[in-house]
């Protein structure tokens, strides 16, 4: 089985170490950790369609004994995925997976599992579009709107974008606060509203187009182009400068997809 972390930094292949003997508690003490890769367990289940949608899902008894842990870890694990919109629970009737519409695909932690297993080539294409849709068109207001701080936070963003490389958790770490700022710097409520989402869908597509070969290009030259743009306040450019940006992630992805 892959290593890979799981939500609350749980290793996957070190998950039924944690249910092992620990009724409620995690690895850590934790019962936030052991419920949390309780719940990545059986959503990374459902999106590889072990659990379709419609089918019910084990009983928490069922779980619960098999794995060894307690059942209100079970149940704290499906609250998890039915505030997601994954599964919905109904006395007597069990915990049943919901339809694909329902699910809140841009939850972060939901991006996360998406991207762990190989998600499509339509699920890539609808959240470029979003972005496509969205960060243009901050990009042009933080132009308009953006103060001397918020610029200051964007250059921070990419000095340590290029100081690290997207290869590093320090250097992805960096893109994220300068696409978080530039996103506040709309001073627009409903959009910085997305920023969370929009940060964690550039975070997952971006390891994801690294996990097998390293990235095709180096991506600095185009967000220095958008920061620039809202610096002049040129609205124009840095629409047009953050429409080829996402573009070319896009085909980036694409091809890593190949």
């Amino acid at each position: 089985m892959d290593r890979r972390w799981l939500a609350g930094g749980v290793m996957m292949d070190d998950l039924n170490d944690s249910f092992a003997g620990a009724g409620d508690m995690g690895a850590d003490g934790s019962p936030e950790r052991l419920h949390g890769a309780l719940a990545h367990r059986l959503a990374v289940d459902i999106l590889k369609n072990i659990h379709p949608p419609g089918t019910i899902l084990p009983s928490e008894i069922e779980l619960s004994g098999t794995l060894n842990i307690s059942r209100s870890a079970y149940r704290e694990a499906i609250r998890i995925l039915a505030a997601k919109g994954m599964v919905e629970s109904r006395p007597k009737a069990g915990t049943r997976v919901t339809q694909r519409s329902r699910w809140n695909i841009l939850d972060p932690d939901v991006l996360g599992w998406m991207f762990e297993t190989e998600p499509s080539e339509d699920f890539i294409k609808g959240l470029f579009e979003l972005r496509l849709i969205t960060e243009p068109a901050g990009a042009g207001l933080a132009a308009l709107r953006r103060t001397d701080a918020q610029i200051k936070d964007m250059a921070d963003g990419l000095e340590r974008m290029a100081k690290y490389s997207l290869a590093t958790e320090a250097g992805r770490k960096g893109d994220i606060d300068f696409h978080h700022a530039l996103i506040t710097a709309t001073h627009n409520e409903a959009l910085v509203s997305l920023s969370t989402s929009i940060g964690a869908a550039i975070t997952w597509s971006t390891r994801f187009k690294q996990r097998r070969n390293a990235l095709p290009r180096d991506p600095m030259p185009d967000h220095i182009k958008v920061f620039d743009a809202i610096v002049a306040q040129d609205v124009g450019l840095a629409r047009w400068c953050m429409e080829s940006l996402v573009r070319m992630a896009l085909d980036d992805t694409q091809r890593s997809m190949d």
